[in-house]
């Protein structure tokens, strides 16, 4: 997200600024945790721009680890209105998306991952369901866009687990949620 809090501009894949922070140390990130996941999670909209980006990335030999591993993970996207994912090892769940991750995490094994997807996460932080917040800052003021964190939310208090700068001047903040938040 954006230094004043924004994760995308007004339109849905406005992203301009992601580039500014993608580096070595990132890339990194991205191949561990994406190594320790069971699932990828996603809205809609956030599934479909996904989709259309890394299923062609696999190309591009800068990305080509990370895109193999986007490309096998088992992906779940959260849609009512989605009727098909073409995207390999995608699952579409058109009903109770809190459950359905309660249920998952229940079962334990590794990580799930809610990339972007807003309104989705609006839904698990609402229902308490993220047990840590991974956020990339880019060195960016946008002025405007879409929050992440919009108006409303309920209250919660975090335990900084870590922070890393990168090179390009963002860092990643991670934050694990308190027991009795």
């Amino acid at each position: 997200m954006t230094l004043d809090g924004y994760f995308e501009g007004h339109q849905n894949w406005d992203l301009s600024f992601h580039h500014t922070i993608w580096g070595p140390e990132l890339e990194t990130l991205s191949l561990e945790q994406l190594q320790s996941a069971d699932y990828l999670v996603f809205g809609r909209v956030t599934y479909e721009g996904m989709a259309a980006y890394w299923t062609n990335a696999e190309a591009d030999t800068s990305e080509q680890e990370v895109a193999k591993l986007m490309n096998n993970i088992p992906k779940l996207v959260f849609s009512k209105t989605l009727k098909s994912a073409d995207w390999h090892n995608t699952t579409i769940i058109s009903e109770n998306a809190s459950e359905e991750i309660r249920k998952l995490k229940q079962q334990g094994g590794k990580d799930l991952y809610v990339f972007g997807s807003a309104n989705l996460s609006e839904t698990f932080i609402n229902g308490d369901l993220f047990d840590e917040y991974r956020i990339g800052i880019a060195p960016v003021i946008l002025g405007s866009g879409r929050p992440l964190f919009k108006k409303g939310m309920p209250s919660k208090t975090l335990s900084l687990v870590s922070t890393q700068p990168l090179s390009t001047g963002g860092v990643v903040l991670k934050y694990s949620k308190n027991s009795n938040s």
